[in-house]
């Protein structure tokens, strides 16, 4: 069973990595735009829970060997459903879709796909891996401390972004009746 959790492991690895080359590759094209980047400070510290969390991942769920939980199946369920809505979410997104926070004044902001729901799925996609990725391989210990490291980075960050983008776009007309995290059906 420790071959599932390298494989897994390595998928999600793999799958950061190519997510920060689109996010790169996206920053690049909208900075040409005149998108400015906000919040630089902190994205230090979003850089470092995240690579924290897959170490911590890989040592509790890899090293100690506990191997996946008896009831795998349902958190391993609820992670193949956040990969749909995360693609979802960076379809929907397109070339607005990053890690960092890059705004293009004057832009309509994205509310298609599942930000017709609420403001930020891609936060609560990530909320929910964070949970369910350590409960598959009996990693608690991540799945507690990561869980309230997100919240505490993620309380900062929305701040900046929602800020920066009622400053540039028409994200207050459009988002300000739309839940931040719980979907609800808008007209």
């Amino acid at each position: 069973m420790m071959l599932f959790f390298y494989l897994f492991f390595s998928f999600v690895v793999a799958q950061r990595l190519i997510e920060l080359v689109i996010a790169r590759r996206n920053e690049a094209q909208m900075k040409a735009k005149g998108a400015f980047e906000a919040g630089q400070n902190h994205y230090k510290w979003i850089v470092l829970m995240h690579t924290a969390f897959l170490i911590s991942l890989f040592g509790e769920g890899g090293l100690l060997g506990n191997g996946p939980v008896q009831w795998w199946y349902i958190p391993f369920a609820l992670f193949i459903v956040t990969q749909c809505l995360r693609i979802w979410s960076l379809v929907s997104l397109g070339q607005f879709w990053n890690t960092k926070i890059i705004i293009l004044p004057g832009a309509k902001v994205v509310a298609r796909g599942p930000y017709r729901f609420m403001r930020h799925p891609n936060y609560v996609i990530v909320a929910t891996e964070i949970i369910v990725i350590p409960l598959i391989f009996q990693a608690y210990i991540t799945a507690i401390v990561f869980t309230i490291l997100n919240a505490i980075v993620l309380s900062f960050r929305i701040r900046v972004e929602e800020q920066a983008l009622q400053q540039a776009t028409n994200y207050y007309e459009t988002f300000s009746k739309r839940p931040r995290f719980f979907p609800k059906e808008t007209k």
